[in-house]
Formats: structure tokens, C-alpha cells, sequence
């Protein structure tokens, strides 16, 4: 039988839209979010053609594009800011879409919180999970304010970070890349109409892209810093400094930044549960399961094919175990392919002159293989 009833934990981009997915097939959907806020924070994101795909399949995707920024190529400059080459960009969610649009993170939360709103999914802040109990046909869930649920399906999309993950018993946990970003948002200007990468300056990498009509998402690829530096106010100072020697309208767009300007600075971490997610009647999927350095800047596409393929399985005709299987027998290569290889990139970038190293190629493979249906 397919389940009816379904828990989703975490609500930020993938539990947003497992939770969407699910309610418009049918199902009694709640979903609980650690956070007494749901919003969503910081900086810009770039939505690759199979995420614009994933939104449309949702129906949300005519209202994030009121305001981001869609384009079909990008550009490779030297650290100062002279022009490598510009490249068309894969169509990985079809040729009627865009390959990519760049959005603020606010504006696709907005546009998925409205529309979960919308469709009637029982959504409860400021808790999450305090244990599970499993039997063959349901999950018995008490949550961290006292309450209690019982579900057909519990699915934790809980981040990198994922309490879920060891709750049923998956023991892989993030481990640091070696590499460290900082990002920011900024006032976009005027000649800025796509995403645009800067190497061969002192640090790995610079970038930027637009993420609506008057902003823009800048960023530094770094080695990592000091550990107390981590969060969301780490200081401009620091990464002006740091990225000094890239030129450009990079180096333009981060001179004009206001000195109270918030910076995010992380270390970036890398997760893959190389095995089945599920555990019975419980899983994890999105970062909770794959998590991956933004060198392909497929991350946020990877969990929301998850969230919208697991809806449609465990809606479908198949018993819970069969369709469970059958989301792995989909997902696992594809998103081992993608992490890998951006794996493969964040090596090369830490370790230039690799003897084989194409980062090129790499990146044009997997965006390729891609363009197949998730």
C-alpha cells in the first residue's frame, strides 16, 4: 500500500519540497522545523536546469522566476578580470528551460513556504525529533516538546548536520574538504548578466552571480581558516584581505561593500551515505544523505530531484519497501556520480598542476550526464 501519512523533518529546501510533492499527491503531510522561524537565510543560490525542473514540478517555479535571474552561460576570467573563454551551459532540466538561474535564498523559501502553506501541510516550528519506534506498517514519533505522532513514513531532510541520520542508525558523518568560502550579498551591477568564475588569483577561486533584478552573490574559495571564524558575521575586513589580487568588477563589487556588511564564512564539508538511506519506515535524504563542495553547483538540484522522485514512488502503486528500493536503485549512482566528481574538482583546486587534471571536462561530463531524467 502506499503511505498516506508522512513526517518531514526539516524544512528548509528539500523538506519544503518533499513536503509540497507529497501534499499534491495526496498525502497527510506535517512538518516540523527546528527553527521558531521559517525563512530562508543568507546568501544567493544557482539553480542548475534539473532544480528549475524539480520547481515546476512543484509549481513554483512562475514565482521564483519573477525575481530571479535566468541565463544560459558563463564566463572563466583571469584573477584580473580579463576574459578566458565564455561557455554555453548544459539545459539539465530540458531544453525549455533555462540552464541556470541565480536566486536569493529568501526568495526560494518564500515562494516554497507559501505554497506548502497553500496546500494544507501541518507545519510546527521550534521542535524536531526526540525519538522514534518502529513497527512493520508505522513509525511511532515523540518529538522534543512531549507530543507524539504515528506515521506511515518518517523522512528526515535535516541538512548535512542531520540529527535524523544517527537516529536510525546511519553512522557517516561530514568530513572538512579543505576548503573554506566566503559569500556575500551585494549591490549587483550593471554589466553583470551571468555567473562568472575568476582563476589564477592567490587564493583557489573567486566568483559571482546575479540573484535578482539588483543583487548579486559574490564569493571566495579559500583554504580553511580558523575554526572560530565560522558563521554569518565573520569579517569584511578579513575577506577583502584575503581577496585581494582579484580585480575585475569582483574586486569592484567587494571595495563597495558597506563595512557592516554581513560576510558568511564556512568550511565546506562533504557527506555520502554509500548505502540505502532507509531504515524500515525511517529515511534521510538531501544533504542529510549527499552533501557536496559547490564546485558543480548542482547541491540544491540533487536534493530536490530526491524530494520530488520519493513522492511520486512511495505515492505510487508499490509496497513501501519496493518503492524504497527503487528510489535508491535511482538515486545512489546518480548523486555518487555528482559528489565524486565535485570531490574530484575541490582536489585539483587544493592541489593545482595534478598531473591529468581537467577540470573542464569534468564539469562538462557530469552537467552532460545530467541532462538524463533523475
Amino acid at each position: 500500500m502506499p503511505v498516506h501519512k508522512v513526517l518531514v523533518v526539516g524544512g528548509g529546501i528539500t523538506g519544503s519540497v518533499l513536503s509540497l510533492a507529497l501534499a499534491q499527491r495526496g498525502a497527510d503531510v506535517e512538518l516540523v522545523e527546528i527553527s521558531p522561524q521559517w525563512f530562508g537565510v543568507g546568501h544567493g543560490i544557482t539553480l542548475q536546469g534539473n532544480a528549475l525542473k524539480a520547481l515546476r514540478s512543484v509549481g513554483v517555479l512562475e514565482r521564483v522566476l519573477e525575481r530571479a535571474v535566468p541565463f544560459d552561460i558563463m564566463r572563466l576570467r583571469r584573477a584580473d578580470g580579463e576574459l578566458i573563454v565564455q561557455l554555453d551551459t548544459p539545459h539539465t532540466g530540458g531544453p525549455d528551460l533555462p540552464s541556470t538561474a541565480g536566486a536569493l535564498r529568501a526568495d526560494l523559501q518564500g515562494a516554497l513556504c507559501d505554497a506548502v502553506f497553500a496546500h494544507g501541510v501541518s507545519v510546527r516550528l521550534g521542535l524536531t525529533i526526540d525519538r522514534l519506534d518502529q513497527s512493520s506498517d508505522h513509525v511511532d514519533v515523540t518529538f522534543t516538546d512531549g507530543s507524539t505522532g504515528r506515521y506511515d513514513l518518517v523522512v528526515g531532510a535535516d541538512g548535512i548536520n542531520s540529527r535524523m541520520r544517527s537516529l536510525i542508525g546511519i553512522a557517516e558523518r561530514p568530513r572538512p574538504v579543505g576548503m573554506s568560502i566566503f559569500r556575500v550579498v551585494a549591490e549587483r551591477p550593471a554589466e553583470m548578466d551571468c555567473a562568472e568564475v575568476y582563476y589564477g588569483g592567490p587564493r583557489f577561486k573567486a566568483g559571482y552571480s546575479p540573484i535578482s533584478p539588483d543583487q548579486c552573490y559574490a564569493y571566495l574559495l579559500d583554504e580553511n581558516l580558523d575554526a572560530s571564524l565560522v558563521g554569518p558575521r565573520a569579517p569584511l575586513a578579513l575577506m577583502r584581505e584575503r581577496g585581494a589580487g582579484y580585480g575585475g568588477t569582483w574586486g569592484r563589487i567587494v571595495a563597495a561593500l558597506p563595512d557592516d556588511t554581513a560576510v558568511d564564512y564556512r568550511w565546506i564539508e562533504a557527506v555520502l551515505v554509500d548505502e540505502p538511506w532507509h531504515r524500515g519506515r525511517t529515511m534521510v535524504i538531501g544533504d542529510a544523505a549527499h552533501a557536496c563542495p559547490p564546485l558543480i553547483a548542482q547541491g540544491a538540484a540533487m536534493c530536490m530531484e530526491d524530494a520530488v522522485l520519493l513522492a511520486e514512488l512511495v505515492t505510487g502503486d508499490e509496497p513501501v519497501e519496493k518503492a524504497l528500493e527503487h528510489f535508491m536503485s535511482r538515486r545512489l549512482p546518480r548523486v555518487r556520480m555528482v559528489l565524486e566528481n565535485s570531490l574530484r574538482l575541490a582536489e585539483w583546486e587544493i592541489h593545482p598542476g595534478t598531473p591529468g587534471a581537467d577540470p573542464a571536462r569534468i564539469m562538462s561530463e557530469t552537467l552532460q550526464s545530467l541532462t538524463a531524467a533523475a
